[in-house]
């Protein structure tokens, strides 16, 4: 067993500024008193021993002989050894996506042609803080012209990526055939798959508010809409996604905090990527700026792209990212097309290269997937008629140009977030360590015996929980859920990735507290490490937010509960 880290146990920190009620309409809480009282009401009832009928379902690291299921890469607790130095490999980006081949000459010489060049990681630092610029109109860039012999960065990071994704059509092996896709990388404007005028969409997110007449109805039967209740759910739903209209189109200028307080209980599905993109500060706020600072982040992404792939790679960090990448959401059909995980190659090695001081670290490539999934959902068509699970969808029918707007999207989103745990990740990951201490007081205000249980049984928090802060419980919660949680953390800004995530995860364990308590050493590390969550609904998830939000108010910053 090892023994107790003796890390310093730091003040709860601030955590939350707007405090919000729970209900259709947001807004701000009257007192904690009535939040209570509405949260008892919600609550009773329940059944607290649910966990008989849904035995222990094994997770998707279940076979991992490890404890901690996340990567210590940074942490070094058990060892003193130095990094291993980086060295540069002239392997070039070309023979790590194609798979070697026996086919004629002719592909031999194809293969030469669309001879990518390798990467070199230091030759960026850090940069993303000018979003708002001021906008050449010269710097403009169209997204869908692939062809000019005289390439700038942008154009040759466009052909790069699209080179990649060529290289895969109908090869053997990998799923992808698509015969509608011309030279250039484009499909046909009608494509089934996708929403009409999505390229209105790809110049401003907004505009998908002209294309979709209203929220998604999938989940309202049109025979059990006159059940007890579901008229008057269906009626606040479509009220609510009107709110969300009205903000983001009644003004020039979208106001923020009225896009928060109403984002804190959720997002419609079909309003996600625009809002995600506002609140991660990526996005502008004013119409007149939007399209054009959009054009210019995306066309400085392919810049770099086109750059740094220029001269040689990192071989360590290309390797780590090339092992992790495959087993990246493994339950998740759209992240096993080579496609996508070359775009997800990229995101996290060009991220990696302009953080040097943190490079790439186990659990990115798992938080870089939610920004991915929801700017593609952002195109496709998703109705009664033609419902489109994105989780399955085959990326070969999508075009090129969505592929490369939703990659650059979600590179800088990406970035944002992580600049905000930025301390999860450099050397020792003082963040997490930080954050670990945090969840063991609070829960021992919550919970105390549920901590001494721990503490008998000789169980260290930092063992179960380094993985909930590392991957954001993005291995404890399947994809929608976590999307749903992403809704409230961005709304709270810089704190909710690195502060309320401690106020969920206190909730999160204590919700298993009867069920632990039962248990010795060996059954909890099991139990802990494949939590049965499968049967999960949206409603646990609502009240998991709802209790975290109920113990932040109750111990932010309150440090006599610790005496």
């Amino acid at each position: 067993m090892p023994k107790k880290l003796e890390a310093a146990q730091p003040e709860m920190s601030q955590v939350y500024q707007n405090e919000f009620m729970f209900g259709e309409g947001g807004g701000k809480g009257a007192t904690i008193n009535s939040f209570l009282k509405s949260l008892s009401k919600s609550t009773a009832g329940r059944s607290t021993s649910s966990l008989s009928s849904q035995g222990t379902a094994k997770s998707v690291m279940a076979d991992d002989p490890k404890i901690i299921g996340a990567s210590f890469s940074h942490l070094n607790i058990s060892s003193s050894q130095p990094k291993p130095k980086k060295s540069h490999s002239t392997t070039n980006l070309h023979s790590l996506h194609i798979s070697q081949s026996t086919n004629s000459s002719d592909k031999k010489k194809k293969d030469k042609k669309s001879k990518s060049h390798p990467f070199q990681s230091n030759i960026y630092m850090d940069s993303d803080d000018d979003w708002d610029a001021t906008v050449d109109n010269d710097s403009d860039v169209n997204l869908s012209n692939h062809n000019s012999f005289d390439l700038s960065h942008s154009e040759l990071g466009l052909k790069i990526a699209g080179s990649q994704r060529n290289s895969l059509i109908n090869k053997p092996g990998t799923g992808h055939v698509n015969d509608s896709t011309n030279a250039a990388g484009s499909t046909d404007v009608d494509n089934p798959l996708l929403k009409r005028d999505y390229q209105k969409i790809i110049e401003d997110p907004t505009y998908i508010m002209m294309v979709v007449s209203g929220p998604n109805l999938m989940k309202y039967d049109e025979n059990m809409i006159d059940t007890s209740g579901a008229k008057e759910e269906l009626n606040a739903f479509i009220s609510r996604y009107n709110r969300f209209k009205r903000i983001l189109l009644h003004e020039p200028t979208i106001n923020l905090d009225e896009l928060k307080k109403l984002s804190w209980n959720g997002i419609p599905n079909e309003l996600k990527a625009i809002v995600w993109q506002l609140l991660s500060g990526y996005l502008s706020t004013n119409a007149d700026r939007r399209s054009a600072n959009l054009k210019r982040k995306r066309k400085e992404y392919l810049d770099q792209i086109a750059n740094v792939m220029k001269n040689e790679k990192d071989s360590v960090t290309w390797h780590q990212i090339t092992i992790d990448i495959p087993r990246t959401n493994p339950h998740i059909k759209l992240y096993s097309f080579p496609t996508i995980q070359r775009s997800l190659e990229r995101i996290l090695y060009l991220w990696a290269v302009r953080h040097p001081a943190s490079g790439y670290v186990q659990g990115i490539n798992d938080i870089c997937t939610p920004f991915f999934q929801v700017f593609l959902s952002c195109y496709l068509k998703i109705d009664r008629q033609n419902c489109v699970d994105i989780s399955e969808i085959d990326p070969s029918n999508i075009p090129e140009e969505v592929l490369n707007v939703v990659e650059a999207d979600t590179y800088w989103c990406l970035t944002k977030l992580l600049d905000s745990i930025q301390d999860n990740y450099i050397h020792a990951q003082p963040g997490i360590i930080r954050q670990v201490n945090e969840l063991k007081d609070l829960t021992n205000r919550i919970d105390s015996d549920l901590v001494k249980h721990l503490e008998n049984e000789g169980i260290e928090f930092l063992q179960f929980s380094f993985r909930w802060m590392n991957c954001l419980l993005m291995r404890e919660l399947n994809m929608n859920h976590i999307i749903r949680m992403w809704d409230t953390y961005l709304t709270e800004g810089s704190n909710g990735f690195s502060e309320f995530h401690i106020y969920v995860c206190a909730a999160f364990l204590v919700k298993w507290s009867d069920t632990i308590k039962q248990m010795d050493f060996q059954e909890i590390m099991i139990f802990l490490q494949s939590l049965p969550t499968k049967n999960w609904s949206d409603k646990d998830i609502e009240l998991l937010l709802s209790e975290a939000y109920m113990w932040q108010t109750l111990y932010k910053n309150a440090s006599a509960h610790l005496r």
